[in-house]
């Protein structure tokens, strides 16, 4: 069947920093299932005027493409409530949203945009009665996964070109971490944005990680540690995986047998050197956690979970919109002189503590925290008054 994704091709919408996972791994999954897919791009600004602009060619595009299954991941408000509840209610589609970083976005997006979704997924199981308790019914826990096309056996260790990598951004406490393992005499090669080596294109990072003796996955995130998809994606490149807790990760690897799980930064340097030390462990290690990976948890067995899931979900029971109900909105989403001289103080003021640069992000994250804490629903609407004073940003 025909399959609508609509997310970004590059991490955060920013081509500099390489491909993004959705786009690498849902869009191979779905193709390799049988399914006609296209991809609609929501989160790069610069292919639209504004945020009108946007929804009206999403909606075009499935009028024309006619989808069976439209497959979303929101990044904060770009798609409208409006142009998801008129998708929803046409004959034959099933929405779909990849909702993968609930631990603190469900507060803030979720709880929001789900009740206009056939089916929301998410990542997190004590979530998930957080949903039904907001009256979104219809929702699938489901995991982050490896893509098929970098499943690849393990190397010996002595085969490797790295002793210890780490591919990932350069934010949070990471820095310092890995500064710290060096002062202990731990050499840690890191590839990813804010990193002195920078990106790396999305088709090196198996190389990376199937030659590194040890390939490193810091768990923090905003809000309580997470499960990455870096969890799977080592051991599927055919990595040795040295991992931060998070909640629920026992359920997907054994600690000790298939990955190894770290606590406390001390733990983290103990086990690189125990395994540096013992290559025979570490290469027993790395193959239990690719064999675990290959057999359960690859896209394709997300993606044809996912499906399975939307084939059962209730029909959409909202009342049927079509393409004047958006051309309405449209005409809401606009900017007038009040919201454009509140845009213009704000920025100035931040201007002054964050600098030219950063400044105009931070009066759109003060103004997105604002709206969805003391307006909720509104934010995601053509009305919501983040979308109408930072288009931009």
């Amino acid at each position: 069947m025909r399959v609508l994704c609509v997310f970004g091709k590059h991490q955060y919408g920013d081509p500099s920093r390489g491909l993004g996972i959705e786009y690498i791994s849902f869009i191979p999954a779905l193709k390799k299932l049988g399914h006609e897919v296209l991809h609609f791009e929501s989160w790069d600004k610069d292919n639209y005027k504004d945020f009108s602009d946007l929804n009206k060619k999403l909606l075009e595009t499935v009028i024309t493409f006619e989808p069976k299954i439209v497959l979303t991941v929101h990044m904060s408000y770009e798609i409208w409530a409006e142009t998801i509840d008129i998708i929803s209610a046409r004959d034959g589609v099933k929405t779909i949203s990849w909702a993968a970083d609930d631990s603190w976005k469900y507060k803030e997006v979720s709880r929001f945009i789900g009740r206009h979704y056939h089916a929301m997924t998410t990542t997190y199981d004590y979530i998930v009665p957080r949903y039904h308790k907001d009256g979104i019914r219809n929702v699938l826990l489901t995991q982050w996964a490896a893509p098929e096309n970098w499943l690849s056996e393990p190397l010996p260790a002595k085969d490797c070109q790295y002793e210890v990598s780490f591919v990932g951004a350069a934010h949070g406490s990471r820095i310092k971490r890995v500064e710290e393992l060096k002062k202990n005499g731990i050499e840690v090669t890191c590839f990813g944005h804010g990193w002195p080596a920078g990106p790396v294109p999305a088709e090196r990072i198996p190389f990376i990680i199937r030659n590194s003796k040890i390939s490193l996955n810091f768990a923090n995130s905003y809000g309580e540690n997470q499960i990455k998809a870096r969890t799977f994606e080592v051991p599927g490149c055919g990595g040795f995986l040295v991992t931060e807790n998070a909640r629920n990760i026992e359920k997907f690897y054994e600690n000790g047998k298939e990955v190894i799980i770290f606590d406390t930064d001390k733990e983290l340097e103990d086990l690189i050197k125990y395994y540096l030390a013992n290559p025979e462990e570490r290469d027993d290690i790395a193959q239990n956690g690719f064999s675990r990976t290959a057999r359960e948890h690859t896209y394709v067995n997300r993606m044809e979970s996912i499906l399975n899931y939307s084939s059962s979900v209730e029909p959409y029971n909202r009342k049927k919109n079509n393409n004047s109900s958006l051309e309405k909105s449209i005409k809401y989403h606009r900017k007038t002189y009040l919201l454009t001289a509140i845009r213009k103080i704000i920025c100035g003021l931040l201007c002054v503590i964050f600098g030219k640069r950063r400044g105009p992000r931070a009066a759109r994250r003060l103004v997105f925290g604002l709206s969805w804490r003391f307006l909720g629903h509104h934010t995601f609407t053509a009305k919501g008054f983040p979308g109408r004073m930072f288009p931009d940003l």
